[in-house]
């Protein structure tokens, strides 16, 4: 079921929170810290450290999901779950794509591109076709912490990526039987899966993810814009187009709505376009098509989309390890609207049509 896109006017948690982050790092160190921000999750010993340094006292914060800013009555006690979703024409409709908390676009061979879908608050009964793993997707799903990934396979070099990125391995050749053949589809697009099946599997850490973004109701330093076109290739034409009916971006393949298997349209709270350098790596897929590499790391262009407006900024990330961040010319972070991202990982050869 897609989620609801209703506004909400939330404040972030980083801003919350920020002058008792400042304090507990320096008073007691990075893991109190880390439970002023998910407090239901400090045992008892941590508690009482936070009374004595004089937090007992400050209002708690509101628990908000780490990947969408949106209130929540408890921040789920599991790792991020990531899955490998198919963008081919004939693997759509797909299933699941609005129920995730985030979802990455990225280029891969022969010109189409694939998504990975990111849950964590949410779940979903049936997400897929899933398909095979990139490079790209351990090197941006580290920031995540031990995150669950889920996939249809790869070549020995990814998975050893996967390894070292310190994610939690599920693909469809591990974990079996988190995964089920729709004999109604033609493969390869006919593998499924469901975030319960794959969080059982993994059996990882019960630790929230860190945040991506940081949140507000909107940013007043927003454009009024009104689509996006993302042409990454002739296959691959992208364009989101901001409805104040369904309060959110809607998403199409050139001038075809992109619609999921119950028919609803793929929509997103916020849209965030990275421009990325991207170059051909020594793999090749079974047409003789090398597979893009994406540079995550280093600084680059981007424009955030959210509310019917744009800012425009400047993506940094200075390793794997660090969370990617959004800033405005004068250093001033960007703010998103509490609810579901996609991030457009765009070739920096791409011209973007921002239109008003």
């Amino acid at each position: 079921m897609a989620r609801s896109h209703r506004r909400r006017a939330s404040v972030t948690r980083r801003g919350k929170t920020v002058v008792t982050l400042a304090t507990v790092t320096l008073v007691v160190g990075g893991t109190f810290a880390y439970f002023t921000m998910f407090p239901e999750q400090a045992p008892a010993f941590v508690q009482r450290t936070l009374a004595t340094v004089g937090l007992a006292d400050a209002e708690p914060p509101t628990p908000t999901c780490p990947l969408t800013g949106e209130e929540v009555g408890a921040v789920p006690r599991r790792p991020a779950l990531a899955i490998k979703i198919e963008n081919a024409p004939e693997a759509r409709p797909q299933a699941a794509l609005n129920d995730a908390d985030v979802v990455v676009e990225q280029p891969v061979e022969g010109g189409y591109t694939r998504f990975i879908a990111i849950f964590h608050c949410s779940e979903a009964d049936r997400v897929g076709p899933v398909r095979s793993a990139r490079s790209t997707d351990p090197n941006y799903l580290r920031q995540l912490g031990r995150t669950i990934f889920g996939y249809a396979g790869g070549v020995p070099s990814v998975g050893r990526e996967v390894t070292r990125a310190g994610l939690t391995d599920e693909n469809y050749e591990i974990a079996v039987d988190a995964y089920v053949r729709d004999t109604t589809k033609v493969a390869p697009h006919d593998l499924y899966t469901s975030t319960a099946s794959l969080w059982r599997a993994g059996r990882a850490a019960r630790t929230a993810p860190a945040p991506l973004f940081a949140y507000a109701s909107w940013d007043a330093r927003a454009k009024r814009i009104g689509s996006a076109r993302l042409p990454y290739s002739s296959v691959a034409d992208v364009r989101w187009t901001w409805s104040r009916r369904a309060d959110a971006w809607v998403r199409a393949h050139g001038s075809a709505a992109h619609v999921l298997e119950d028919g609803s349209p793929v929509v997103a709270t916020n849209v965030v376009i990275q421009m990325v350098d991207v170059f051909d790596s020594d793999i090749l897929d079974a047409a003789g098509n090398p597979s893009p590499e994406v540079t995550l790391t280093g600084r680059g262009r981007a424009f955030v989309l959210l509310d019917g407006r744009m800012v425009v900024a400047r993506w940094e990330r200075e390793t794997l390890d660090d969370v990617t961040t959004y800033r405005t010319k004068d250093g001033t972070e960007v703010t998103l609207r509490p609810g579901t991202t996609w991030v457009e990982l765009v070739p920096s050869t791409v011209a973007v049509d921002l239109a008003g």
